[in-house]
């Protein structure tokens, strides 16, 4: 079993920055990819970035490749995500997702455990 809070949302002008942070309990965080997901009102949940077991290996959705980045820190059971120039379109409920397996990163329902969510709102 492994838990997962999320923290760092909030609201901010376009061209700023947010840093996500993901607390997860449990022994085997070190064995699960970790990837963020964000849904925004009336929109399916999207798959926004992942990051491998070791965190060498990370994978990005288009919409944020350049200005997110994601990374983990095993020793401290966390994941962040690092949000620069937000736009509008970023607002969203962010979620940290964990899993395992090795294929399909960007399917939502591949993920076995969620967060509860933290809001990002970007202001024009």
């Amino acid at each position: 079993q492994v838990q997962l809070v999320e923290s760092g949302g909030g609201l901010v002008q376009a061209g700023g920055s947010l840093r996500l942070s993901c607390a997860a309990s449990g022994r085997t965080f070190n064995s699960n990819v970790m990837g963020w997901f964000r849904q925004a009102p009336g929109k399916e949940r999207e798959f926004v970035a992942a990051v491998s077991t070791s965190g060498r290996g990370t994978l990005y959705a288009d919409s944020v490749k350049g200005r997110f980045t994601i990374s983990r820190d095993n020793a401290k059971n966390t994941v962040y995500l690092q949000m620069n120039n937000l736009k509008p379109e970023d607002t969203a409920l962010y979620y940290c997702a964990a899993r395992t397996g090795l294929s399909d990163f960007r399917n939502f329902e591949r993920y076995d455990y969620w967060g509860q969510g933290t809001q990002v709102t970007v202001s024009s």
